[in-house]
């Protein structure tokens, strides 16, 4: 059992929290995470929301450094965002499936993701879609503050129709879908 984190509300009463730790596969995802942290978890919330940095290498690196992480601390929900197009495989997948690690897989990757939000079609090479991207995030991808102008709110919940991982890191978050 997760050890809940705890904090008192404005009558002085004691309340569990709910701690969810997030993966990034590397420094882009990281800020993004924060950024949306940010937004959907803002202290007092119910929810404690840990964003970690596992420095790249893959989605399998990805997973076994994220089952490291947890081997030291439990949280109630844990998940990863990370490319598909490097070293995602069915074996990768069931391993965080046994560890009970929410996937939000990035296809093929978190430029894509990104670029799709923003209604712009992805190249096919992750070069480009890294120089395509850039300018909306002033060419400092690897900054939180970076992708508060283009990947506010709004654009967030309305890619939740067409990006199920934004779908799905935003009901981790415990953001309920709007009807």
């Amino acid at each position: 059992m997760a050890p809940s984190q705890y904090s008192t509300d404005s009558m002085g009463t004691w309340k569990a929290q709910r701690t969810l730790l997030i993966v990034g596969e590397g420094r882009h995802e990281e800020a993004f995470l924060k950024h949306v942290k940010q937004i959907y978890a803002p202290r007092g919330c119910g929810l404690v929301v840990t964003i970690k940095n596992a420095r790249g290498k893959g989605a399998k690196h990805v997973i076994d450094w994220t089952i490291r992480q947890i081997a030291n601390i439990d949280y109630d929900e844990v998940a990863v965002l990370l490319d598909t197009d490097t070293d995602w495989s069915p074996s990768v997948a069931k391993i965080a499936r046994q560890k009970k690690i929410h996937v939000l897989a990035s296809d093929p990757c978190f430029d894509a993701v990104m670029l799709r939000l923003l209604g712009v079609r992805p190249d096919a090479d992750a070069k480009n879609m890294k120089k395509a991207l850039a300018p909306y995030l002033n060419h400092a991808p690897a900054e939180q503050e970076s992708y508060a102008e283009h990947f506010g709110k709004t654009c967030l919940e309305a890619g939740r129709g067409s990006e199920s991982t934004i779908n799905e890191l935003l009901s981790l978050l415990g953001v309920t879908l709007q009807a």
